[in-house]
């Protein structure tokens, strides 16, 4: 009996989906970014702040990944910017062909940047390419500073590593090693850039809006 690895076939078939949609954001000269994190860290709030500061400068659309509801979707519509829901009914991450459909729903002509909320988990979304130009991984504080140790493979991977959250270090409201988790990141990745941020205070934003817009000038070009 022939035995076939069904994790491989999945995946293969999932990356011949994610050429298309590398090569349709290469030939519109756009980027897109998945952004990857735990339940909680914070994402959402990251892209809305992020929408309205920046609403003079790129055009966001956006496509949400969430198990049932559409309650993220409706979060970054209110800000005026596109975004198309995708509810995977239980799956734990997104998909090539669902990101693929979902850009069809987008007006990407007008657009400058398409970020992908994936679904809040830190160990399928890694496996998954999208045809995405990078990944952005989210941690909190409030989550500990061991995930780099623990979840290496999404650290690895990412462009870019956004530490939320960190208004709750001051008065000592949670315990997070900053520079634990940051040399732990960069042992994995030495490219990956850090941006220690709080998207309710927005203290750290300014340098991440600063290698966002500088990474949405090298798609253009």
């Amino acid at each position: 009996m022939k035995k076939i690895n069904i994790e491989k076939k999945i995946l293969s078939e999932n990356e011949k989906y994610a050429l298309d949609n590398i090569m349709f954001f290469a030939e519109q000269k756009k980027l897109c970014l998945n952004m990857i994190s735990s339940p909680g860290s914070g994402k959402t709030t990251i892209l809305t702040r992020m929408i309205n500061d920046l609403k003079d400068k790129i055009k966001v659309g956006v496509i949400e990944g969430d198990l049932q509801t559409d309650l993220d979707a409706e979060r970054i519509k209110a800000t005026g910017a596109p975004a198309v829901q995708i509810n995977t009914e239980g799956a734990c991450h997104l998909s090539a062909t669902q990101v693929g459909a979902a850009l069809k729903q987008l007006p990407i002509a007008s657009l400058d940047l398409i970020l992908i909320e994936n679904v809040g988990n830190l160990v399928c979304p890694s496996a998954f390419e999208l045809g995405e130009s990078g990944k952005i991984v989210v941690l909190s504080v409030a989550e500990g500073d061991d995930k780099p140790v623990k979840y290496p493979a999404i650290f690895a991977k990412s462009k870019a590593l956004l530490i939320n959250k960190i208004d709750l270090l001051d008065g000592g409201h949670v315990e997070f090693d900053m520079e634990r988790a940051t040399s732990d990141a960069r042992r994995l990745n030495q490219t990956i850039e850090i941006f220690p941020i709080s998207a309710k205070t927005g203290a750290g934003m300014s340098d991440w809006y600063d290698w966002l817009l500088a990474s949405v000038e090298k798609s253009r070009a």
